[in-house]
């Protein structure tokens, strides 16, 4: 079975100005190379103005790219991968772009605003770990649904949607490693008045709780 990975929730991007230069951290879930380049042109496209439009990228398959697109080597995309590597991330492309202010950062100054780029990037991103993950269809009915609601709103779940007709039916997603136990807890709190129907599994992200 393929293990859990660390990847971004979602596009993202933020920016910053260091002695004068502005840059901006852009990011993006990509599975392919082809994914992450069409992503770097995009953002070239977008910022075509700009004075360097650097980037890294690193995929699930172990493929890790990046440019320093004309910065002094090792200043740019290194530092920026290095972040992305400290925080465990693969699927994801980072392109850091700086508008030059007229004022030298130096070798230090810029490794350390770039890789400053990439880490505000994530940050507005949001780091996932993805888990293989089951969906459930939960129903029950609407003297047992407040005890319930209660329950779940602590438990190692995500509440998808509810629906309230003549009964309340909720779908929610759980970690495979949870969901025997997470099943019968639910039995539990609603003293067995539940119906529940496995309705598939997939990776699935949850929050990186190896950062605040």
């Amino acid at each position: 079975m393929q293990q859990e990975y660390t990847t971004i929730y979602s596009p993202a991007e933020d920016e910053f100005v260091e002695r004068k230069s502005r840059f901006i951290g852009h990011i993006a879930p990509v599975q392919t190379e082809e994914e992450a380049q069409a992503f770097i042109a995009q953002i070239r496209q977008q910022h075509r103005d700009a004075t360097h439009n650097t980037y890294a990228y690193i995929l699930r398959s172990g493929i890790k790219r990046y440019s320093d697109d004309g910065e002094p080597g090792g200043t740019a995309g290194l530092p920026i991968i290095e972040v992305m590597k400290a925080r465990g991330v693969v699927d994801c492309a980072v392109v850091v772009t700086r508008y030059f202010g007229g004022v030298l950062l130096g070798a230090g100054g810029l490794t350390r605003a770039y890789a400053r780029g990439s880490k505000e990037a994530l940050d507005a991103a949001g780091v996932a770990v993805m888990e293989m993950s089951c969906r459930h269809l939960v129903e029950v009915d609407y003297a047992t649904w407040q005890r319930l609601s209660y329950f779940l709103s602590s438990a190692p779940c995500r509440l998808e949607d509810t629906a309230f007709t003549d009964r309340v039916m909720t779908a929610l997603w759980v970690r495979r490693r949870d969901e025997a136990q997470l099943l019968a807890d639910i039995t539990r709190v609603c003293d067995g008045r539940v119906e529940t129907l496995p309705d598939g599994e997939r990776y699935f992200p949850w929050d990186d709780e190896t950062t605040d």
